[in-house]
């Protein structure tokens, strides 16, 4: 059991990039899933695939994407921010620009999790899930 699901799924994606892998499998949850679409949705990866398994949590294959020239992968950083032992929130008004607005930050709000400027539009705050850049 994983204490933080979240900060696993980021790190098992940064260690499939360092390693140049095309597809990472990783254990699937609804959070997960939310933010394999933000990442999709955003140009971060090629695709992904949720698939069924045995015991019923399900997996999730992601291609990861590269540059075609320099082979470098798209994220350059996945940052957790929020963690078990020290949440992070942010009210609508104050939420973060990552990279002066090249990067990402997820959010999980009230109304499911999506991108800080989304949420921002949206006039909602929420936990600072992560920053993608």
């Amino acid at each position: 059991m994983f204490t933080d699901p979240i900060a696993d799924y980021l790190t098992r994606v940064r260690n499939a990039q360092m390693a140049g892998h095309k597809v990472v499998e990783i254990p699937s949850s609804n959070m997960k899933k939310s933010i394999t679409q933000i990442l999709y949705n955003k140009g971060y990866i090629l695709n992904f695939k949720f698939e069924e398994t045995a015991n019923n949590q399900g997996n999730i294959k992601v291609a990861l994407k590269y540059s075609a020239q320099t082979k470098l992968p798209a994220m350059k950083k996945l940052i957790r921010i929020s963690k078990p032992g020290l949440r992070k929130y942010s009210d609508s008004v104050s939420l973060p620009r990552v990279l002066n607005g090249l990067g990402i930050a997820i959010v999980s709000t009230s109304k499911g999790l999506m991108t800080g400027k989304k949420a921002k539009q949206s006039n909602v705050g929420g936990e600072i899930l992560c920053y993608v850049h």
